[in-house]
């Protein structure tokens, strides 16, 4: 098989201890990391800089700080990864095979990093879905290859449903592919907001999204406490 090379792309915000814990295990395994920051006042870009990431500045907002990422990048595929979500074991080996094979892009499985029950219920949820829709979000490491990101013109600069948007429109370009491994991701809006406020509020912006209401007017909606890096989108 043809090396594939892998590149991450973490966007921050005030993400130094979050960093601290998962940067090292993706310095391990990818062949890029570009943490793309989105102008955070802790010591986020230091500690990325000192672990070995690249690291690339700029407004905050998911959508410009993956496109930023991306763009400082050359790898033949792209893994856009969530400050606190960690990756499966063999994770950046199944992106390459995928890629290799054919598929555009994809994402993971995914896991909440709790063992609260109705948490462990929601990760069976968001899995029946993402099988029936073959629809992998942000918090489960999305991934595409350079050539269709390019085409595509990179994530459209909405302040919600990004990802969302893109993987719709990779669809249109070829398969994607929903690889078994669980990606882990944090629970903690969910926990502090609480779940059952969060969950309804997400599948009320999905459904005014499908229904046409633009992505700037639903951002009012959704209104992250601390930063847009730390948003997980909705419907996950």
């Amino acid at each position: 098989m043809a090396t594939i090379t892998v590149a991450a792309i973490i966007p921050t915000l005030n993400e130094e201890s979050t960093l601290r814990r998962r940067l090292p295990e993706v310095l391990s395994v990818a062949d890029e990391v570009v943490v793309s920051d989105g102008g955070s006042r802790d010591n986020t870009l230091r500690l990325a800089e000192e672990l070995g990431a690249q690291i690339v500045s700029g407004a905050p907002g998911r959508g410009p700080q993956l496109n930023r990422g991306a763009a400082a990048t050359g790898s033949d595929a792209l893994l856009f990864l969530h400050a606190d979500t960690r990756l499966p074991d063999g994770a950046v080996p199944a992106v390459r095979e995928a890629i290799y094979s054919g598929k555009v892009g994809g994402g993971f499985q995914v896991r909440f990093d709790t063992d609260r029950w109705v948490m462990a219920l929601g990760s069976r949820l968001v899995q029946l879905r993402t099988q029936l829709t073959q629809a992998p979000l942000g918090d489960q490491a999305q991934f595409v290859s350079r050539a269709i990101f390019k085409q595509l013109g990179g994530f459209r600069e909405w302040p919600v449903l990004e990802d969302l948007d893109l993987i719709r429109r990779m669809k249109r370009k070829g398969e994607v592919v929903v690889l078994p491994l669980q990606a882990t991701t944090s629970a903690r809006r969910y926990l502090e907001d609480g779940i059952g406020r969060t969950v309804a509020l997400n599948w009320l912006i999905w459904t005014l999204y499908f229904a046409g209401v633009p992505a700037q007017r639903l951002a009012r909606l959704y209104r992250p406490r601390q930063a847009p890096t730390d948003q997980a989108a909705p419907g996950e």
